[in-house]
């Protein structure tokens, strides 16, 4: 006899990684907020760590590797995309001129968090990072 993922006990520990997207699915189900999100979040992040290498590259470099960490123990799957991508946004924004990849940055940076707010008066809900302090500074970033 097999066993679902329906059928399992609910007395069993959730995965970190399970109550963040329980927590995220809940606070996200507006389907413009979620498409807002899935565009606005990645484009933050690029934007935060090219802001990081202009003031310096070890800094992103750090910020970098202190979220290789945090996917590393949150989940392997999540780790390897991430670090595949974070390698991607590495050598793309180690491309870029200077001042150009800066104004960039700063530009996108502004754009997705005005989309973030967008978003959630859409929902009619706060973003995570302004209702609550028990989840972690990596996670409120994602609102």
């Amino acid at each position: 006899m097999s066993t679902t993922p329906d059928q399992l006990p609910s007395d069993l520990p959730q995965r970190r990684i399970d109550q963040l997207l329980a927590h995220y699915g809940q606070s996200h189900q507006h389907a413009t907020n979620e498409l807002i999100h899935f565009v606005a979040i990645p484009v933050i992040m690029f934007s935060l760590v090219g802001l990081l290498m202009a003031l310096h590259p070890w800094l992103a470099y750090a910020f970098v590797a202190a979220g290789m960490v945090y996917y590393a123990r949150l989940s392997a799957v999540f780790f390897a995309v991430m670090f595949a991508i974070s390698a991607a946004v590495l050598v793309f924004l180690s491309n870029m001129a200077g001042e150009q990849r800066t104004l960039w940055c700063l530009a996108l940076f502004a754009g997705a968090w005005v989309l973030q707010f967008i978003g959630h008066r859409l929902e009619g809900k706060k973003p995570s990072s302004l209702r609550t302090s028990s989840t972690s500074g990596w996670a409120r970033c994602s609102c």
